[in-house]
C-alpha cells in the first residue's frame, strides 16, 4: 500500500502540473509573448518548482490535517484520497479543460471525512466560501484593468523606436508575470498531491514538497500542452497588456491565499480573469462560447465527483459496506442517461443543420 500511495501521489503531482500549473502561462502564450509552446512549459515548470519548495508548507498543513484529523488518515485512506482526486483530474487533462486541483483534492478529503465521520466543518465552510468568492474577485479586477488597458493601448501604438522598446518591455513583463503565476500555483497546488502522504506520516513536509514539485514540473512539460492551448487561445485573444493583467491578478490572489494556508482554485482565478478581460472587450458575448460553458460545468462537477468517489471507496474498502455499490450504480445510470440525452440532442442539431443547408 505504501508503494501504491507513492505512485499515485507522484502521478497526481504530474497531472497537477499538466492542469493548473500549465494554465499559468496561457496569457503570455495567447498574447504571443512566447511563440513556442515548449518554452512556455519549461518556464512554467521551473517557476512552479521554486514556488512549491519555497512557500508550499502552509497549504500542506491544511490538506494534511486542517479538514480531516490527521490521526484518521492511514496509508490505505491516503491511497483512496489520492486515487479519487487523481482520476478526476486525469480525465479533465485528457479532454483539455483546466480544472482546479484544490477542488478535486479537498472534495476527496471531505468524502473520506464523511465516510469516517470526522470533518472540520467550520474550516471547510471557510475554504468553500473563498472558492466561491475569489474567481469572481479575479474577474472583477481583470475587468477593471481591461477597461483601463483599452484606454492605454492606443497611446502605446505608435511605431516610433521608443514605442518598440516599450512593446519589448511589456512583453518581458508579461512573461515574468506568467512565471509569477506559475510560482504561486506551485505554492498552492503541490500540497494537493503530497498533503495526504504527510498526514499519514509517510514523508516530511520539506521532502514531500521537493518530490511533489519535481513531478509537477515533469507533468507541466509533458502533459500540459492541451490545457495551455485552451487557456491561451480558445476563450479570447489577449494583447500583451491584457495578458499581464490576467497573470498579475490571479497570481497575487493565489499567493495571498497560500500564505494563509488556503487551497484555492488557481486555475479558476486565471480563467475568470481571462473572462473579465474578454468581457471588457466583447461584452457578454464571451459567455456564449461553448468552451466557457464546458469549463463551468466541469468546475461544478469535479469536487462533487471526487467527493462521491472517495466516499464510496472508503465505504467499500475500509468499512466493508457493500450498500455503497448502490451509489455507484446510481451515478453510472445517471451518467449514462445524461450521455444518451446529449447524444440525442447532438443528432437532432446535426439533422437540423443538414436540412437548413
Amino acid at each position: 500500500m505504501l508503494i501504491i500511495a507513492w505512485i499515485i501521489a507522484l502521478f497526481f503531482a504530474a497531472n497537477i502540473g499538466a492542469s493548473g500549473t500549465a494554465a499559468s502561462m496561457g496569457a503570455a502564450y495567447g498574447a504571443g509573448a512566447i511563440r513556442r509552446r515548449w518554452i512556455a512549459l519549461v518556464l512554467v515548470a521551473a517557476a512552479a518548482f521554486l514556488g512549491a519548495v519555497v512557500g508550499g508548507g502552509s497549504v500542506v498543513k491544511t490538506i494534511s490535517g486542517g479538514i480531516v484529523p490527521s490521526h484518521d488518515i492511514t496509508v490505505e485512506i491516503t491511497v483512496l484520497i489520492l486515487a479519487s482526486a487523481c482520476l478526476t483530474l486525469f480525465i479533465s487533462n485528457l479532454i483539455g479543460v483546466p480544472l482546479s486541483t484544490s477542488e478535486v483534492t479537498v472534495g476527496a478529503v471531505v468524502g473520506v471525512g464523511l465516510a469516517i465521520g470526522h470533518v472540520y466543518g467550520a474550516k471547510l465552510a471557510f475554504i468553500v466560501s473563498v472558492w466561491l468568492i475569489m474567481p469572481f474577485v479575479a474577474m472583477g479586477i481583470a475587468y477593471l484593468l481591461g477597461k483601463l488597458i483599452r484606454v492605454l493601448e492606443p497611446k502605446l501604438s505608435n511605431v516610433s523606436a521608443a514605442a518598440r522598446y516599450t512593446t519589448l518591455a511589456l512583453t518581458v513583463l508579461l512573461v515574468l508575470s506568467g512565471c509569477y503565476e506559475a510560482f504561486s500555483a506551485g505554492m498552492n497546488n503541490v500540497a494537493n498531491a503530497i498533503g495526504p502522504l504527510v498526514a499519514a506520516n509517510v514523508i516530511g513536509v520539506h521532502a514531500g514538497l521537493v518530490f511533489g514539485a519535481l513531478f509537477v514540473a515533469i507533468g507541466a512539460m509533458t502533459l500540459g500542452g492541451k490545457v495551455l492551448e485552451t487557456n491561451a487561445k480558445k476563450i479570447t485573444q489577449l494583447s500583451i497588456l491584457q495578458g499581464t493583467a490576467v497573470s498579475l491578478t490571479s497570481a497575487t490572489l493565489v499567493l495571498v491565499a497560500s500564505l494563509f494556508g488556503l487551497p484555492v482554485p488557481q486555475t479558476q482565478a486565471t480563467t475568470m480573469a481571462i473572462f473579465g478581460v474578454g468581457q471588457s472587450k466583447v461584452g457578454r458575448d464571451i459567455w456564449r462560447q461553448d468552451v466557457v460553458k464546458r469549463i463551468v460545468k466541469i468546475w461544478i462537477a469535479s469536487p462533487v465527483s471526487s467527493l462521491l468517489l472517495s466516499y464510496v471507496l472508503v465505504e467499500l474498502v475500509t468499512n466493508r459496506n457493500l450498500s455503497a455499490l448502490w451509489v455507484v450504480a446510481a451515478v453510472i445510470v445517471f451518467a449514462g442517461l445524461l450521455w444518451t440525452f446529449r447524444r440525442m440532442r447532438a443528432r437532432q442539431t446535426s439533422v437540423a443543420q443538414r436540412k437548413s443547408l
